[in-house]
C-alpha cells in the first residue's frame, strides 16, 4: 500500500519539483519504505512506498522498455502473476517482479482498455510522454483513494485530499452542501470533497487529460443485478465458497508477514476460515476489545480463532475518545464522523505490530443484505404492497406525529421510524433510514449563511439519481445497488483505508473482490433476506465452516458508545462547540438545544452532536 500525488501541465510546462515534493512527504504515513520522484517536461510525479511486493525492485514510478511510459499504484494487482506470462508471451521485456509493472506494458498494448485485464484494488497513475497524456483510474469499489483537481494551467492529483492542498492557488473554499452531505450521512459522498475545486474520483472511473486543455472522466464499470441466477440455493451456496476461497487466495499473496482481523462476526469468521484451510501455517488474527460489554466481541472471536488454530492476538484498549480530537483529524483530511472509526484505527495499531498485510471482512453486509435497516425496509414495502398509497401516506404520517419516541420510551413502543418511514416512497424512506442525521434536523443546525447557500439543495438529490441508475425493479436489488456505490465506498471503505493507512497497514478486502461482486449481484435477493434473515445465503453456506452461534448470534457491528461519549467523555468540547462553532458553519443556539435534550434524555442525538464536533476538529486542524 502506498500513495500517490503529482502535477500534470498543459502543453507541457515544467512543474515545480519541489512543490510535489511537499505534496508527496505529508503522506508519509501511507508509505514509509521508500520515496520516489520523477520529472519529465509537463508532469512531475511524486511516491510514497509501503513494500508489499519485490521488496528490492518495486521502487516507483516504474517503466516501460524505452522509459515513454510511467506508471505509479496505489494497492494491488492480484493477477499479476498470471498478466506477467501473457506479457512476456508477447515479447515485453520486464526488469522487476512488481505488480506495478505490468500496467504500462499493458497500456502499450491495450490503451485505455487495460484497465479491465485488472484485479485488485488500485488507484494508479501513468503519464504516456508520446501522447502527452495523463490518465488516472480508480479500482472498480473504490477501495483505493483518488482525489484531483483541474487547474487552470493542468490537474493535481493525489491519494488524500491534503495531498493536493500545496498545488492549490489561492483560499481554501468549503463547499455548504458538501457539510450538509456530512452531516446528513457522516461523510461527504463522491466526487465531491469538502473543499470547492477538488474532486474524488469515482469508483470504476478514469481521467484522461491532453496536452491541449481536455479532461475527460468516464466510466469503465459499474455493478449489475440483471440476469439473476436461477441455480437451487445449494448449487449457489457450494459455488458461493469456491469463489471466495479464490479471492481470499488471491489475497494471501505477499512478500511481508499477513494476517486477519477477527471480530467474531460471520464475514471475518468466512475470511479467516478460508485463510486457514488455504494455509500450512496458522494464520495470525488480532482482535481488539472494550470494557464496555455491549461493544466487546473478544470471546466470540476467540472462540473461533480456537476453533481455525490461528495465532491469535488480543488485547484490551481504551476505547479512547481523544482519538477523535486528536488523531483521527490528521489522517481523515476530509470530515469525517462514522465514529467505528476509532475501533478500526486501534485494530489496525494492534495488527501492525505483527503483520504488514491484514484481510478484512468489509463488504458483506452490503453484498448479502446483512444490515437490521434491509429488514425493515422489506417490511416496509411489503405494506405499502397491501396498502394503497392514498390510504397509507396519510394515515402513517399522522400515526407516526402520536407515535412515542426518544430513548425513555420502552422497545416495543418504538414504532415512529417505521411509520414516518411508510408515509414516503421507498427511495426517500431507505435513505432515511441510511441517514446518520434526519435533513431536516441536519439543515436547522446550520449557520443562517450556509443554510441559505443550501436552501435550493437535497442531499437526497444525488442519492435518488444512484438508485435510479440500479439495473432492476427489485426494491432489495436497488437499496443493495445503491449501497454499493454510495454508503460502501463513501463510509466503509474511507474508514479502512484511512485507518489502517495511519499506521502503515495494508488492509485487504476480499469479499468484494470485484469478480465475486459481479457474481454475487446476481443471486436472487430472496436468497440474500429469506424469512427476516439476513445474509440467508452466505450463512448457509458457512455452516460447514462456521459455528452456528456465530452465524445466529446476535450483530454487535464495530462500534463506540457513542451515546456515552457525547454526554460525558465530549462534554467539555461539546460546551466549546455550541458556544462558539470553528469555521461559522454551525448555528451555535441549535447546538446548545440539542445538547440540553440529548443531555435530560429527551432525544438521542448522539450522531448530530459527535458530526458537529468532528467537523469542528477539522476546521481548526486544516482551515
Amino acid at each position: 500500500m502506498c500513495g500517490l500525488t503529482g502535477l500534470y501541465r498543459f502543453g507541457g510546462a515544467a512543474p515545480d519539483p519541489a512543490t510535489v515534493e511537499r505534496m508527496r512527504d505529508v503522506m508519509v504515513h501511507r508509505g514509509p519504505d521508500d520515496a520516489g520522484l520523477f520529472e519529465s517536461p509537463g508532469v512531475c510525479f511524486g511516491f510514497r512506498r509501503l513494500s508489499i511486493i519485490d521488496l528490492s525492485g518495486g521502487h516507483q514510478p516504474l517503466f516501460n522498455e524505452d522509459g515513454t511510459l510511467a506508471v505509479m499504484l496505489n494497492g494491488e494487482i492480484y493477477n499479476y502473476q498470471e498478466l506477467r506470462d501473457l506479457l512476456l508471451s508477447r515479447g515485453h521485456k520486464l526488469a522487476t517482479k512488481s505488480d506495478t509493472e505490468t500496467i504500462v506494458h499493458l497500456y502499450e498494448d491495450e490503451g485505455l482498455d487495460f484497465v479491465h485485464r485488472l484485479r485488485g484494488m488500485f488507484a494508479i497513475a501513468l503519464f504516456d510522454a508520446k501522447r502527452r497524456r495523463l490518465v488516472l483510474v480508480r479500482d472498480r469499489l473504490g477501495i483505493k483513494p483518488m482525489y484531483y483537481a483541474k487547474l487552470s494551467d493542468g490537474v493535481a492529483f493525489g491519494s488524500q485530499l491534503k495531498t493536493i492542498l500545496p498545488a492549490l492557488r489561492g483560499p481554501k473554499v468549503v463547499d455548504p452542501t458538501a457539510v450538509l452531505d456530512f452531516l446528513v450521512l457522516r461523510a461527504v459522498p463522491a466526487p465531491k470533497t469538502i473543499l470547492q475545486g477538488v474532486e474524488k474520483l469515482r469508483p470504476g472511473t478514469m481521467l484522461v487529460a491532453e496536452s491541449d486543455g481536455r479532461v475527460e472522466v468516464q466510466e469503465y464499470w459499474r455493478p449489475s443485478f440483471a440476469n439473476p441466477l436461477s441455480d437451487p440455493p445449494g448449487a449457489i451456496a457450494e459455488e458461493l465458497l469456491s469463489r471466495l476461497d479464490e479471492a481470499v487466495r488471491l489475497r494471501m499473496i505477499a512478500d511481508v508477514p499477513l494476517g486477519a482481523f477477527l471480530s467474531g462476526g460471520v464475514d471475518s469468521s468466512a475470511v479467516v476460515s478460508s485463510m486457514a484451510r488455504q494455509s500450512s501455517l496458522p494464520i495470525k488474527t488480532c482482535t481488539v476489545g472494550f470494557e464496555d460489554r455491549e461493544h466487546d466481541e473478544r470471546a466470540t472471536a476467540r472462540a473461533i480463532a480456537g476453533l481455525l488454530r490461528t495465532d491469535h492476538e488480543e488485547q484490551l484498549v481504551p476505547a479512547d475518545p481523544a482519538l477523535v480530537l486528536d488523531v483521527l483529524p490528521e489522517y481523515f483530511d476530509e470530515p469525517f464522523s462514522d465514529s467505528s472509526a476509532v475501533p478500526t484505527y486501534l485494530v489496525s495499531k494492534v495488527a501492525r505490530q505483527r503483520v504488514t498485510v491484514a484481510l478484512s471482512g468489509d463488504g458483506g453486509d452490503e453484498s448479502f443484505a446483512g444490515y437490521r435497516r434491509y429488514k425493515f425496509d422489506a417490511l416496509e414495502n411489503r405494506v405499502r404492497g397491501l396498502v394503497p398509497a392514498g390510504v397509507l401516506e396519510p394515515a402513517a404520517r399522522s400515526l407516526a406525529a402520536l407515535a412515542p419516541s426518544g430513548p425513555k420510551v420502552p422497545r416495543w413502543l418504538r414504532g415512529k421510524t417505521l411509520l414516518s418511514n411508510l408515509a414516503l416512497d421507498p427511495a426517500r424512506a431507505y435513505f432515511h433510514s441510511v441517514s446518520a442525521t434526519a435533513t431536516e434536523t441536519a439543515r436547522a443546525a446550520l449557520s443562517a449563511g450556509v443554510r441559505r447557500a443550501c436552501a435550493a439543495y437535497d442531499p437526497f438529490d444525488a442519492w435518488k439519481q444512484v438508485y435510479d441508475s440500479a439495473d432492476t425493479d427489485d426494491l432489495l436489488g436497488k437499496v443493495l445497488y445503491t449501497d454499493v456505490r454510495t454508503y460502501l465506498q463513501d463510509d466503509i471503505l474511507t474508514k479502512v483505508d484511512r485507518a489502517s493507512m495511519a499506521v502503515s497497514l495494508e488492509a485487504r478486502v476480499p469479499i468484494i473482490d470485484h469478480k465475486l461482486i459481479e457474481w454475487t449481484c446476481r443471486i436472487p435477493t430472496r436468497y440474500k433476506l429469506k424469512d427476516g434473515q439476513g445474509k440467508w445465503i452466505f450463512k448457509r453456506a458457512l455452516e460447514s465452516r462456521v459455528p452456528r452461534e456465530v452465524l445466529h448470534g446476535k450483530k454487535h457491528g464495530f462500534s463506540v458508545p457513542l451515546r456515552r461519549w457525547t454526554r460525558q467523555d465530549f462534554a467539555q468540547q461539546l460546551d466549546g462547540v455550541a458556544a462558539a462553532p470553528a469555521g461559522g458553519f454551525l448555528d451555535g443556539a441549535v447546538l446548545r438545544r440539542l445538547l440540553s435534550e440529548h443531555r435530560a434524555a429527551e432525544a438521542d442525538h448522539s450522531e448530530m452532536l459527535y458530526a458537529a464536533l468532528v467537523l469542528d476538529r477539522w476546521v481548526r486542524r486544516w482551515l
